[in-house]
């Protein structure tokens, strides 16, 4: 354990940035190895983009970022605004469309690292996190959405995280209704939208969207809420898409909880057709979102998630730090490189008085051999 220290105020952080003390940071890097890995095992190949680009680039790749919500200066170099990333999906997107623009499709990439934004969001109060997931580039397709989320599940899995549940959502399900089964002016769809997703029922009759008072309540396990899809999609309208989720829902099998809610929208501003969010017990709320999109200047379909690891953390065991020996002055450092070969971590002694067991050794080096303290 570690004791508290005086803490002067020019040592406290900004509101929503948190330091991440050994045991925590130990957790979370054990976490995204195995994330990482999982995505690996499947063919995707990590991408490093770097922490700040210029904001046009940043903004222009996908609908729905917030510039207001990007930290922005002016780069002395060239005079143009920079930005700091809040999302690395639209860097990936950059990537695949300059530097991979020649590269065979469907191109599959995988990524990590911190983003961070001036304001956090009214659900959770982060300014700073870990990102990681994964972008299957060059398709949109129900093979592709199939991969991605049994892609999600592995990942989430690899952590060590148990009760795993994805809830999937139609993000486009208002205007391909509004264009045919239940009719609606233009000016009308983004209001009938935004009350679907409040799920205000009062909102919703007083936007003109009485018809769609139906899909409030075609929420739930998967299969109850298709049912009710399918008794108000009497044209048919919808009976691709629910045969989609079908599809994907198989791929997933026993291995995850499967949900729908056809209409929520709230993290899903730059997805086409197919959306998911991804839960799994002891986490706090939402691990990361995902689905199919359209990477904007290219043109270019394409289908992925991200994972946002500090919600998943209270629900991991800790990880204890491997055996630790603990390096007498005086010993053979050939023998103390034989040992971290081995997976021992050690410790070395800088002074005569230092304590093996206040420095968090388990093992004491005897000639040329660990001893148990």
């Amino acid at each position: 354990m570690y004791g508290p220290a005086m803490t002067d105020t020019d040592d406290l952080l900004p509101i929503g940035l948190e330091d991440r003390l050994p045991a925590e940071a130990r957790k979370a890097t054990h976490a995204m190895r195995a994330a990482l890995g999982a995505m690996d095992s499947h063919g995707y190949d990590r991408v490093r983009p770097p922490l700040i680009e210029f904001e046009r680039s940043l903004a222009g790749r996908m609908d729905g970022v917030q510039t207001r919500r990007l930290f922005r200066f002016v780069d002395p170099e060239s005079l143009r605004t920079l930005a700091l990333r809040s999302d690395m999906t639209p860097q990936v997107g950059r990537i695949a469309s300059t530097g991979l623009a020649d590269a065979p499709r469907p191109l599959r990439l995988c990524y990590a690292g911190d983003v961070a934004t001036i304001t956090a969001d009214q659900l959770d109060p982060a300014r700073q996190r870990l990102q990681l997931g994964a972008e299957l580039i060059g398709a949109d397709t129900v093979a592709a959405a199939s991969e991605i989320v049994m892609l999600a599940v592995e990942a989430v899995e690899a952590t060590g995280a148990r009760g795993i549940s994805v809830d999937f959502t139609l993000p486009d399900l208002v205007d391909v209704l509004a264009a045919d089964a239940f009719a609606l002016a233009e000016d009308r769809i983004d209001a009938v939208r935004r009350e679907l997703d409040t799920k205000d029922a009062g909102g919703l009759v007083a936007a003109g969207g009485e018809a769609y008072l139906p899909l409030i309540h075609a929420a739930g396990s998967l299969g109850d809420a298709l049912a009710k899809l399918r008794e108000l999609d009497g044209g048919g309208t919808l009976a691709t898409r629910i045969e989609a989720l079908e599809t994907i829902a198989d791929r997933i099998g026993a291995r995850a909880r499967v949900t729908l809610d056809p209409t929520e929208r709230h993290g899903f501003e730059y997805q086409s057709w197919f959306g998911f969010t991804i839960y799994a017990d002891g986490a706090r709320g939402a691990l990361g979102r995902g689905g199919t999109y359209w990477i904007k200047g290219s043109d270019e379909a394409a289908t992925g998630f991200s994972l946002y690891l500090d919600a998943l953390l209270p629900a991991l065991e800790g990880r204890e730090p491997a055996a630790t020996v603990f390096l007498p002055l005086g010993h053979d450092p050939s023998v103390a490189a034989r040992l971290r070969e081995e997976a021992w971590r050690t410790v070395a002694a800088l002074e005569e008085s230092d304590d093996p067991r206040a420095l968090g050794c388990s093992h004491r080096l005897d000639g040329s051999e660990p001893v148990a303290l």
